[in-house]
């Protein structure tokens, strides 16, 4: 018995051929800014520490101050404001503080909506630089006048202080620490960005 199947007919000559449909979006992308977040976080509380515990580093003592020949004994007080090295480092954390609440919000607004993420991804690379060559250069010059009052420099006459300024002197090394701490956080969001920036142009 004959088949009474007719072969499909040819699509006409001048009629272009249907487009695939498109692929799913990749959501794995947006995984990347989890972690952004939550570095971005952690940047936050590191500055935001460093600042507080800096500002708070006051001591008066009462007792003979290295530095004031024959022993004499005097009220001595010691605060960060008296430093420009100390100044200059409140104020560059103080930013860093504030450009972390700001990309943080960023960050999660480009999770709600991942439509510019790639740019977001060029600003925040070039931006983390800038920042952190300013809490480098404020952990480096508050880590230096930090360094003379714990250790002195003999060579130039300059006694050391923290032996009787200790708690003024915790302060200090503990809020450059949070600062060092920050630094290695703005490396870690750079080197996040580049290699998303990366693994995105391999798409």
């Amino acid at each position: 018995m004959a088949s009474t199947d007719k072969p499909a007919a040819p699509p006409e000559s001048g009629e272009a051929p249907p487009l695939p449909p498109p692929p799913p979006p990749a959501t794995c992308r947006v995984n990347w800014f989890f972690g952004d977040v939550a570095l971005r976080v952690l940047l936050f509380a590191a500055t935001l520490v460093a600042v507080i515990v800096m500002v708070t580093s006051k001591q008066t003592v009462f007792g003979s101050v290295p530095g004031v020949p024959g022993g004499v004994m005097i009220s001595g007080v010691a605060k960060f404001n008296h430093s420009p090295a100390f100044i200059y480092f409140v104020a560059a954390l103080s930013v860093a503080c504030l450009y972390s609440i700001v990309t943080t919000l960023a960050s999660i607004s480009v999770i709600l909506k991942p439509v510019f993420s790639k740019q977001f991804l060029l600003h925040f690379a070039i931006w983390d630089v800038l920042i952190l060559g300013v809490v480098a250069s404020a952990t480096g010059t508050a880590g230096s006048v930090a360094y003379i009052g714990l250790r002195g420099n003999h060579h130039v006459g300059w006694a050391k202080v923290c032996s009787t300024f200790d708690k003024y002197c915790d302060h200090l090394i503990s809020s450059i620490a949070m600062s060092f701490l920050a630094a290695i956080v703005l490396v870690l969001l750079i080197l996040l960005s580049i290699f998303s920036l990366y693994k995105r142009a391999g798409d």
